[in-house]
Formats: structure tokens, C-alpha cells, sequence
């Protein structure tokens, strides 16, 4: 995700303020970080911890340099008009409250309008979405909207379920709690058949 002039030039004085060289942002402030958890970021075991942190949140949040257009733009029109169901797909995403991790399954389905999508493009679109900051409840939506407003079905459902360390780790610390959310669109919100019929099916087990 590109930075607008201002964050640009907010990062450029923060940086300066904490005297953090040029192209060496994200290793300072982890450095800064582990200085005031009262850690001596020079001893052995923290030397390299600064490049690995760097590398994992890049990838944790790696969802702002895709584009769910991108991923939805190839699509192939069939004559199917029943819904299409992709279930159990693995997801994890970055609580934005506390920079903590939380996932889970989600569980997405679509009615086509003569329209559809490779299969394996709803587990990418999936993950273009959890890969960045998010709660769970904007996620949810976010996929939905993303499939709903590109491939114009007649209806989208989308289920997430998900452990969140926010819950687990700190606060309440309930372990075992799970959140459930859902976006129902079109004819999955207006008629109680179809919605039912999907959360049937991602209830079932085929194997």
C-alpha cells in the first residue's frame, strides 16, 4: 500500500527524532521496542531479531500489495445458476487493536448470474484481505462486497470463525472462545432456503 506525502513525511521526522537511519525504519523501531521491554537488543539472541520481525510482519501483511480486482478479473461465463460453495479455507489475519494474531476457517458461497471465478481465486481473495490489519467483522464484509461487486451474482454468503490471541492472551483470556461472523448478500439475505441450504453445507461433512 503506497504511502500518501504526509505519512511519508510523519515517518521522516519520527525517524529523525529517534535518530533511525534511512532504510532502516522497521529495524529501529523494533530495536526501540525491545529497549523499552528493558531487552538489550545488542545481545546474541535479539542481534538478528530486528530483520526476522521486519520480514514476518511484511508478510503478515502482505494483503496491501494485492488486489482483489486483480484476483477476480479473470472470470468465464457458464451456464450454472446453482450455488457455488468453497468451505474450510484456512485463514490468518493481524488484530489492528492489538497487532495480534487471530484465525480461523471461512466459508464462502455465491450464486452466479451467468458469471463465475476459478475456484482457487476465492482462497486468494481470502487471503488478500486477512493479510493486513483487520477485526474480524470488516473482514467478513470486506470478502463478501469484494466477490459481490466484482462477479455481479445473484447473492453472496460469507461465514468466518476464528480464534483471536487478543481473547486468549491478554484480558479475558478465555481459551477456548470463538467468533463467529457472517455477511449475507442477495438472495442469501432475502430468501431463508438458500441461506439455509448453505449453512447446511458447510455444516456437512463429505469426506
Amino acid at each position: 500500500m503506497a504511502r500518501t506525502s504526509q505519512e511519508s513525511e510523519e515517518l521522516r521526522k519520527l525517524s529523525r527524532s529517534l535518530e533511525i537511519p534511512a532504510g532502516q525504519e522497521w529495524e529501529g523501531a523494533v530495536r526501540l521496542m525491545l529497549r523499552l521491554m528493558g531487552e538489550d537488543p545488542n545481545r546474541e539472541g535479539l542481534r538478528r531479531t530486528p530483520l526476522r520481525v521486519k520480514k514476518a510482519l511484511q508478510f503478515f501483511t502482505s494483503g496491501y500489495r494485492q488486489k482483489p480486482a486483480t484476483i477476480l478479473s479473470r472470470t468465464f461465463n457458464v451456464q450454472h445458476d446453482e450455488m457455488v460453495v468453497v468451505k474450510d479455507i484456512d485463514f490468518y489475519s493481524m488484530c489492528e487493536h492489538h497487532l495480534l494474531p487471530f484465525f480461523g476457517r471461512c466459508h464462502i458461497a455465491y450464486m452466479p448470474d451467468k458469471k463465475i471465478v476459478g475456484l482457487s481465486k476465492i482462497p486468494r481473495l481470502v487471503e488478500a484481505f486477512s493479510r493486513r490489519l483487520q477485526v474480524q467483522e470488516q473482514l467478513t464484509t470486506q470478502i463478501a462486497e469484494s466477490i459481490n461487486g466484482h462477479l455481479k451474482p445473484l447473492g453472496v454468503a460469507c461465514v468466518m470463525e476464528a480464534a483471536h490471541l487478543c481473547l486468549m492472551m491478554r484480558g479475558v483470556q478465555k481459551l477456548n472462545a470463538r467468533a463467529v461472523t457472517s455477511s449475507m448478500l442477495g438472495v442469501f439475505r432475502t430468501s431463508e432456503k438458500t441461506r439455509s441450504e448453505f449453512l447446511t453445507l458447510i455444516r456437512s461433512n463429505f469426506s
